[in-house]
């Protein structure tokens, strides 16, 4: 690759990459304007430098889902809580389907993330320390657990009491 093709790539590498709320969106951006736009380079990019485009996207996605399954995130700015990651999760689950890309590693990562924070907010919310952080209903998290291969009914069956009522 020549240097001016390198820096573009890496431009828009990066943009995906710290795309925000919205990695899929910022992916199909990069692509456009690197293959298509009219004020754009008009590249023929290979399968090696899309593969590269997309695991930004895969990157981004991590982080952002993971980010509110991290405990400590909970006191933070950052924090948007398990609804968000279940919204998260299954815009890149969507992603994966249409990108044929394997969710498997993620889905681990995010199964392992779940649980370890559930066992967290059960021991701090039945301790009395504070009122549950958990933002969605029970319904909603068996469904997102379910997806995940994780069991609710292993170490922490009692969460089901500090989730947000159906109503």
């Amino acid at each position: 690759m020549n240097d001016n093709l390198t820096e573009l790539l890496e431009n828009e590498w990066y943009l995906v990459r710290h795309s925000g709320e919205t990695p899929e969106i910022a992916l199909h951006s990069a692509i456009y304007y690197l293959i298509r736009a009219k004020d754009g380079p008009r590249l023929v990019l290979s399968e090696e430098q899309m593969n590269w485009l997309r695991q930004a996207a895969v990157e981004r996605f991590s982080e952002i889902i993971l980010r509110d399954l991290h405990h400590v995130n909970s006191g933070t700015p950052i924090y948007r809580g398990i609804s968000r990651s279940i919204i998260n999760y299954r815009r890149f689950c969507t992603f994966c389907e249409r990108q044929n890309i394997d969710p498997s590693r993620l889905r681990q990562q995010v199964a392992e993330a779940l649980i370890v924070f559930l066992v967290i907010e059960l021991a701090e919310v039945s301790e009395a320390k504070r009122l549950s952080i958990i933002n969605c209903t029970y319904h909603e998290l068996q469904k997102f657990a379910e997806e995940l291969g994780v069991d609710l009914n292993s170490g922490v069956s009692d969460i089901a009491a500090f989730c947000l009522s159906n109503q």
